[in-house]
């Protein structure tokens, strides 16, 4: 499960989507709770029109969430059951989907006997395109939060996701996009939705250890205060 990312900067965004956030003040690096850009439709706009980008938090908080706090368990939808769970279903029925734009995501690598945190990137330095879907929850002070979760996949047999995460547990992979199918995912029915919902190429990727990095940590209430739309 990809618990942290690095989320594209808006000049990147600009150079390779043609949009950006209003704000660039979001983390460098994002965990659940924190803000990041995700991609849009600009509604009611058909397939393959105007993209819009929009500052989310990381883990969706479904609508009929009462305190907003469901981030820290649904950064992460299993592409075989978000149809039926609860706090993705909403966003399912409705194709509520959005691309999340990074430049790297951390798996733990187990290798060497114990957890080590590695990058993945694109072998070609461009933006990841990572498929998610969006929804908005709405505080009690009327505010209206967006978030998003990332789908994933089974990659048991995918060469480079399948050395990650602990041994014995199941290998799983978020879904990049490949950049021409970005306007696809975003227009795509349920079942062109789950054929977009594939492998990647191993060759398109590259991964190393990055030991400057610490496993991942709980994000604490101040830290998702200050550093995200989120309000408790």
């Amino acid at each position: 499960m990809c618990t942290q990312y690095t989320p594209t900067r808006t000049d990147r965004l600009t150079t390779t989507w043609g949009v950006a956030p209003h704000r660039d003040d979001y983390v460098k690096d994002a965990f659940p709770g924190y803000l990041a850009p995700i991609l849009r439709r600009e509604p009611l706009m058909p397939q393959g029109s105007v993209l819009r980008a929009d500052l989310a938090v990381f883990g969706l908080i479904p609508g009929w969430s009462r305190d907003g706090k469901n981030f820290r368990h649904c950064y992460n939808a299993r592409s075989e059951t978000v149809a039926e769970k609860p706090s993705f279903r909403h966003a399912w029925r409705n194709r509520q989907w959005c691309v999340i734009p990074a430049d790297a995501f951390f798996e733990p690598n187990y290798e060497s006997g114990k957890a080590v945190r590695w990058r993945i990137e694109r072998a070609d330095g461009a933006p990841m395109a990572i498929a998610g879907i969006w929804e908005h929850w709405r505080t009690v002070n009327g505010e209206t939060v967006a978030s998003f979760s990332m789908l994933t996949i089974n990659a048991d047999a995918h060469p480079v996701m399948n050395r990650f995460h602990a041994p014995g547990d199941e290998k799983r992979s978020v879904v990049l996009l490949d950049p021409d199918r970005v306007h696809d995912w975003l227009g795509a029915s349920h079942e062109q939705a789950r054929e977009l919902m594939a492998a990647f190429e191993p060759d398109s990727v590259k991964v190393r250890s990055d030991p400057a990095l610490r496993p991942v940590r709980k994000t604490s209430a101040k830290e998702t205060s200050d550093q995200s739309l989120f309000k408790t």
